[in-house]
Protein backbone atom coordinates (compact mmCIF):
# COMPACT_ATOMS: atom_id res chain seq x y z
CA UNK A 1 0.00 0.00 0.00
CA UNK A 2 1.59 3.33 -0.94
CA UNK A 3 2.14 6.16 1.07
CA UNK A 4 -1.00 8.31 1.10
CA UNK A 5 -1.79 12.05 2.31
CA UNK A 6 -5.22 12.67 2.61
CA UNK A 7 -7.61 15.54 2.35
CA UNK A 8 -10.30 17.30 4.64
CA UNK A 9 -13.17 15.43 2.33
CA UNK A 10 -11.34 11.96 2.85
CA UNK A 11 -11.45 12.74 6.58
CA UNK A 12 -15.42 13.87 6.64
CA UNK A 13 -16.12 10.53 4.57
CA UNK A 14 -14.49 8.52 7.57
CA UNK A 15 -16.19 10.82 10.52
CA UNK A 16 -19.51 10.74 9.52
CA UNK A 17 -21.43 8.77 7.01
CA UNK A 18 -22.06 10.24 3.81
CA UNK A 19 -22.20 9.14 0.15
CA UNK A 20 -18.02 7.98 -0.07
CA UNK A 21 -17.80 6.99 3.44
CA UNK A 22 -17.62 3.24 1.93
CA UNK A 23 -14.44 3.59 -0.10
CA UNK A 24 -12.87 6.09 3.11
CA UNK A 25 -14.05 2.69 5.70
CA UNK A 26 -12.35 0.68 2.77
CA UNK A 27 -9.24 2.56 2.50
CA UNK A 28 -8.76 3.01 6.50
CA UNK A 29 -10.10 -0.76 7.31
CA UNK A 30 -6.67 -1.78 4.74
CA UNK A 31 -4.11 0.52 5.47
CA UNK A 32 -1.31 -0.94 7.89
CA UNK A 33 0.44 1.93 8.83
CA UNK A 34 -1.08 4.97 10.66
CA UNK A 35 -2.62 7.56 8.44
CA UNK A 36 -0.48 10.95 8.29
CA UNK A 37 -2.04 14.23 8.87
CA UNK A 38 -0.48 17.94 9.41
CA UNK A 39 -1.91 19.92 12.25
CA UNK A 40 -3.49 22.43 9.48
CA UNK A 41 -5.39 19.40 8.41
CA UNK A 42 -6.72 18.50 11.75
CA UNK A 43 -7.07 22.94 11.95
CA UNK A 44 -9.17 22.63 8.98
CA UNK A 45 -11.43 19.67 9.78
CA UNK A 46 -12.40 20.37 13.16
CA UNK A 47 -13.43 24.14 12.05
CA UNK A 48 -15.35 22.60 9.00
CA UNK A 49 -16.96 20.64 12.37
CA UNK A 50 -18.10 23.43 14.33
CA UNK A 51 -18.82 25.71 10.74
CA UNK A 52 -21.41 22.56 10.29
CA UNK A 53 -22.80 22.74 13.87
CA UNK A 54 -23.61 26.83 13.48
CA UNK A 55 -25.19 26.14 10.31
CA UNK A 56 -27.33 23.84 11.91
CA UNK A 57 -28.02 25.84 14.55
CA UNK A 58 -29.40 28.76 12.28
CA UNK A 59 -31.39 26.56 10.06
CA UNK A 60 -31.93 22.87 10.88
CA UNK A 61 -32.24 21.90 6.93
CA UNK A 62 -28.51 22.48 6.88
CA UNK A 63 -25.17 21.23 8.40
CA UNK A 64 -25.56 18.78 11.47
CA UNK A 65 -26.22 19.03 15.29
CA UNK A 66 -23.74 19.13 18.59
CA UNK A 67 -24.46 15.61 19.51
CA UNK A 68 -23.12 14.44 15.87
CA UNK A 69 -20.18 16.75 15.94
CA UNK A 70 -19.12 15.69 19.25
CA UNK A 71 -19.20 12.48 18.36
CA UNK A 72 -17.07 12.99 15.47
CA UNK A 73 -14.28 14.82 17.16
CA UNK A 74 -14.25 12.11 19.76
CA UNK A 75 -13.93 9.62 17.24
CA UNK A 76 -10.92 11.70 15.36
CA UNK A 77 -8.97 12.03 19.27
CA UNK A 78 -9.54 8.22 19.77
CA UNK A 79 -7.75 7.68 16.38
CA UNK A 80 -4.53 9.60 17.18
CA UNK A 81 -4.28 9.04 20.40
CA UNK A 82 -3.88 5.18 19.37
CA UNK A 83 -2.08 5.93 16.43
CA UNK A 84 -4.23 5.13 13.79
CA UNK A 85 -3.80 9.03 12.63
CA UNK A 86 -0.43 10.36 13.10
CA UNK A 87 0.49 13.88 12.91
CA UNK A 88 3.69 14.21 10.79
CA UNK A 89 6.10 17.51 11.24
CA UNK A 90 5.96 19.49 8.79
CA UNK A 91 8.73 22.31 7.80
CA UNK A 92 6.17 25.26 6.65
CA UNK A 93 8.23 27.52 4.61
CA UNK A 94 8.63 24.52 2.26
CA UNK A 95 5.45 23.93 1.95
CA UNK A 96 4.40 27.72 1.36
CA UNK A 97 7.01 27.82 -1.32
CA UNK A 98 5.79 24.38 -3.16
CA UNK A 99 2.26 26.06 -2.36
CA UNK A 100 3.11 29.40 -4.01
CA UNK A 101 4.19 27.10 -7.40
CA UNK A 102 1.24 25.42 -7.15
CA UNK A 103 -0.92 28.53 -6.81
CA UNK A 104 1.33 30.30 -9.52
CA UNK A 105 0.78 27.47 -11.67
CA UNK A 106 -2.54 26.12 -11.73
CA UNK A 107 -5.23 27.86 -9.58
CA UNK A 108 -5.83 31.32 -12.40
CA UNK A 109 -6.87 28.32 -14.91
CA UNK A 110 -8.55 26.05 -12.28
CA UNK A 111 -9.94 27.62 -9.31
CA UNK A 112 -8.42 26.23 -6.38
CA UNK A 113 -8.61 27.18 -2.60
CA UNK A 114 -5.48 28.21 -0.31
CA UNK A 115 -6.54 25.07 1.78
CA UNK A 116 -6.52 22.46 -0.91
CA UNK A 117 -3.56 24.10 -2.17
CA UNK A 118 -1.71 23.52 0.82
CA UNK A 119 -2.91 19.76 1.21
CA UNK A 120 -1.49 18.65 -1.85
CA UNK A 121 1.78 20.56 -1.38
CA UNK A 122 2.33 19.13 2.40
CA UNK A 123 1.86 15.59 0.27
CA UNK A 124 4.75 16.81 -1.50
CA UNK A 125 6.73 17.80 0.80
CA UNK A 126 6.43 14.68 2.99
CA UNK A 127 7.16 12.43 -0.23
CA UNK A 128 3.69 10.79 -0.08
CA UNK A 129 3.00 8.65 -3.62
CA UNK A 130 -0.85 9.16 -2.92
CA UNK A 131 -3.47 11.71 -1.99
CA UNK A 132 -7.35 10.81 -0.94
CA UNK A 133 -9.49 12.80 -1.69
CA UNK A 134 -13.10 12.90 -3.09
CA UNK A 135 -13.24 16.37 -4.29
CA UNK A 136 -13.07 16.77 -7.92
CA UNK A 137 -10.87 19.99 -8.19
CA UNK A 138 -8.56 18.82 -5.58
CA UNK A 139 -8.12 15.24 -7.28
CA UNK A 140 -7.16 17.35 -10.54
CA UNK A 141 -4.53 19.19 -8.86
CA UNK A 142 -2.92 16.29 -6.97
CA UNK A 143 -2.74 14.21 -10.82
CA UNK A 144 -1.10 17.34 -12.31
CA UNK A 145 1.48 17.78 -9.56
CA UNK A 146 2.04 13.32 -10.13
CA UNK A 147 0.03 12.29 -7.17
CA UNK A 148 -1.89 9.01 -7.29
CA UNK A 149 -5.45 9.69 -6.22
CA UNK A 150 -6.03 6.62 -4.22
CA UNK A 151 -9.59 6.75 -3.38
Amino acid sequence: MMDCFPDTSFLCSYYREQVFSPRADAWMNQSTEPLPVSTLLLLEFRQSVRLQVRLHRNDRTKGYGEREAAAMLRDLQFDLSHRLIEVLPVDWPDVHQIAERLSASHTTEDGHRLADILHVATALHLGMEGFLTFDDRQRKLAEAEGLVVAV
